[in-house]
């Protein structure tokens, strides 16, 4: 008698697919269920195919996930494994995220061709990132540097890199660490300077509100310390509508029983930035998110966001 495997939906990328087949050999220790009663699922995102524009100017960070959460919703998949900080903070009716992985490492890395650090760069050196948050963090540091948009998954933004395309890039040192390609930093950048995205870091899995049967099946490796913090990562991206147009940082992390939250707003020139502590108790952590995005979208006003 087969059995018929569980769907795991996932991008195609290197990183993506390393993600997938984490979440698979997770399920495949906690269920004592063997490989094959598990398939991986391939799916093309809008992300994957528009490279030439940025993701603001097409629909923001759900062009990562919309075909995934389609295929999930008509039951073409049984789940969906995604980065966490590619997920809209409002997710299609029926769907829910029902388990992270233990968080890997927050932080941003600076990876140089002209300099190995951001301070050693020349003045007018032209650095590549899609990422507005990115983006305005290094404007606030260097207004001198010349910013580029580029799209494209790891190894194309370090080919462009080694092509002389770009002087220097950014990336998440999490997704480095997956690939075990983190060699490739030249500087890892410090938490206080450059906050990560809210979700960085994270792997998230997401399924039908419906299907008990996978859902049961996901909780054995739900890491409760991430959802916690992502509890607040999201409920402080909800109150400030955050997407791809929008530079938000936001890190939520435990020391001993209590979570610190530490959020920040800016202008995209980075020259106007709001930011906020927070810590509360991690049963609190939605409600800590919310107020800090609420703190935050007092002090800096309405017009503040209207600029973007």
């Amino acid at each position: 008698m087969t059995t018929t495997p569980i769907r795991i939906g996932t991008r195609g990328s290197r990183l993506a697919l390393a993600q997938a087949h984490e979440v698979r050999d997770r399920l495949c220790r906690s269920s004592g269920r063997p490989e094959t009663d598990f398939a991986v699922t391939v799916i093309s995102t809008s992300g994957d195919r528009i490279q030439d524009r940025p993701l603001s100017e097409v629909g923001g960070k759900g062009l990562f996930t919309k075909e995934i959460e389609e295929a999930l919703l008509d039951g073409r998949i049984d789940l969906a494994v995604h980065s966490a900080k590619d997920m809209a903070t409002r997710l299609p009716e029926g769907l829910e995220i029902a388990a992270y992985l233990p968080r890997e490492d927050v932080r941003d890395v600076f990876v140089g061709r002209a300099g190995p650090r951001i301070a050693d760069l020349p003045q007018g050196a032209v650095v590549g990132s899609a990422s507005l948050r990115r983006q305005a963090l290094l404007r606030r540091l260097r207004p001198d540097l010349t910013l580029r948009i580029l799209r494209g998954n790891v190894q194309t933004r370090l080919a462009k890199l080694e092509a002389g395309d770009i002087d220097g890039t950014l990336l998440a040192l999490a997704g480095l660490k997956r690939l075990e390609a983190e060699g490739a930093a030249t500087e890892i950048l410090p938490l206080d300077l450059f906050p990560p995205a809210p979700g960085q870091g994270a792997i998230a899995v997401e399924a039908r509100r419906d299907d008990e049967a996978t859902r049961a099946l996901l909780r054995p490796i739900d890491d409760a310390a991430t959802h916690r913090a992502l509890l607040a990562e999201r409920a402080f991206l909800a109150v400030l509508d955050g997407s791809c147009r929008t530079p938000i940082a936001g890190h939520a992390r435990f020391e001993g029983e209590h979570l610190r939250f530490h959020g920040l707003i800016l202008t995209p020139d980075g020259t106007q930035v709001h930011e906020t502590r927070e810590t509360g108790e991690g049963a609190d952590a939605e409600r800590l998110g919310r107020e800090a995005g609420r703190r935050l979208r007092a002090e800096a006003g309405e017009r503040f966001f209207e600029g973007w």
